[in-house]
């Protein structure tokens, strides 16, 4: 119990002799696997988690004058990483029906079958389209062949690559684009 208490007794000692961006790295070094804990009940990953908690250092970084006058630092954190969590798997979720919209509407188109003399404007566009993403960044075109050839999950892309999720997402996209313009280019 007194060892406790000698804890309790420092960290509020500590707490009264730092201030800013130094309370916010303690304050982070402190409680780092108890926000972690708490974002990954909510959004059940480890990796996610780990996100959510940089994602609250560098909010908190850029005006760390809002840890000033808390009653609870560490409540203030676990409060904060949490609702991180929460908006994270809304966006998530919101993301999914998106795409899986998309992904819907785009299976609806029917296939159309090609007279003779289309099949090579066909064999062109494949042709542009492979070449397109053979020229992707690496990482960009092994995310854009797990997810759109592979049909393997975003989150599971991000945890296998050791990126963010939010990074998924945007080679997805740019891998998309690329694709995109570079069909476009032969019309």
């Amino acid at each position: 119990m007194q060892k406790l208490d000698l804890r309790l007794d420092l960290r509020l000692d500590l707490r009264l002799d730092l201030s800013g961006k130094a309370l916010l790295d303690h304050a982070i070094t402190e409680y780092y696997d108890e926000l972690k804990q708490a974002v990954r009940h909510r959004v059940r990953s480890q990796v996610a988690a780990g996100e959510v908690v940089h994602d609250l250092y560098v909010a908190l970084a850029r005006d760390p004058a809002r840890l000033d006058g808390k009653a609870s630092l560490r409540g203030f954190l676990l409060r904060a990483a949490v609702n991180l969590g929460i908006d994270r798997l809304r966006r998530v979720s919101f993301e999914r029906r998106l795409f899986l919209l998309l992904d819907e509407r785009a299976l609806c188109v029917p296939a159309l079958a090609l007279p003779a003399g289309e099949r090579g404007d066909r064999d062109k566009r494949v042709a542009r389209l492979k070449l397109a993403i053979a020229s992707l960044p690496p990482q960009c075109r092994t995310v854009f062949i797990a997810y759109r050839l592979g049909g393997m999950d975003k989150d599971r892309i991000a945890e296998s690559l050791g990126i963010r999720r939010r990074m998924v997402d945007r080679h997805i996209r740019n891998a998309m684009l690329s694709c995109l313009d570079s069909v476009a280019a032969l019309d």
